[in-house]
């Protein structure tokens, strides 16, 4: 009991001082530990104002639209007024990120297995990356330390609570499928971009590589690059999700061992 209350009085004390120790200010105010600025330059003026508006300006002319100026043109206020609610672009970026992510989905049904449900949870963001192409513009800035971005964090562990794998292998796990997930949607966005430019099928731009291909990699020097063209596969393009489905199962077939280990353990 002592130390539970010693963790209240703390969290009460974050509380009072804005808590949240090392986040910027505008990250705490997204988790309600700071009062929203007493006088601002323009009543009506919010954080989530300056928020959406920022998505809004990314979902439709990409994330280098954004900066202060642009979005305190956007919302009639002069860009030094935003500074009130947001420190610097990197933390606008944090938060736009956050609304655009949104709250995880609903869990599985109850008795779902780890497997199908970390799977869920992996297809369910990779929706959010389609739906947001921009977000795969921000750099890294550290771990989940957003709600909805926690949120999701939260979702993933608890798929994975009936592996048997200590908290450390959960965690590393969530990161790994994190970082395909990511990636992936990076690169088929640019894929798409690129085959989109050509004004080409898939097919078409595919099957172009592929003979551009067989006239400078000359089999002698490159025999196994050789044998995958004379094969075929440089002809015709995968289905959409097949680069995804085949590196998510390759994932969880990893992870299938890793637990199965745990359990003999």
């Amino acid at each position: 009991m002592a130390v539970k209350r010693r963790r209240a009085d703390a969290v009460a004390d974050d509380k009072s001082e804005g808590g949240g120790g090392f986040l910027p200010a505008s990250i705490e105010a997204a988790w309600g530990l700071r009062e929203r600025p007493s006088k601002g330059p323009k009543p009506g003026l919010t954080l989530d104002r300056i928020v959406t508006t920022a998505v809004a300006v990314a979902s439709v002319e990409g994330l280098d639209a954004v900066s202060m100026g642009r979005i305190a043109k956007e919302l009639g206020v002069s860009p030094m007024s935003l500074y009130r609610y947001v420190g610097a672009k990197s933390e606008l970026y944090v938060l736009m990120q956050d609304v655009a992510t949104g709250a995880p989905p609903a869990p599985p049904p109850a008795g779902t297995g780890w497997r199908e449900g970390i799977e869920h949870w992996a297809r369910a963001m990779r929706e959010v990356y389609h739906r947001n192409l921009w977000m795969l513009r921000i750099p890294l800035s550290g771990p989940p330390a957003t709600p909805n971005t926690v949120a999701w964090w939260e979702r993933a562990m608890v798929a994975l609570a009936g592996t048997g794998l200590d908290e450390g292998a959960k965690v590393s796990v969530v990161m790994l499928l994190g970082g395909f997930v990511r990636n992936e949607a990076l690169m088929m966005a640019d894929l798409a971009a690129v085959i989109s430019a050509s004004g080409q099928s898939p097919d078409e731009v595919l099957s172009r590589y592929g003979h551009t291909l067989r006239r400078l990699a000359d089999p002698d020097r490159y025999p196994a690059v050789a044998r995958m063209l004379d094969s075929g596969v440089m002809e015709q393009a995968d289905e959409p999700d097949y680069e995804f489905r085949f590196g998510l199962d390759r994932i969880l077939d990893g992870v299938a061992l890793l637990v199965e280990g745990a359990g003999r353990s």
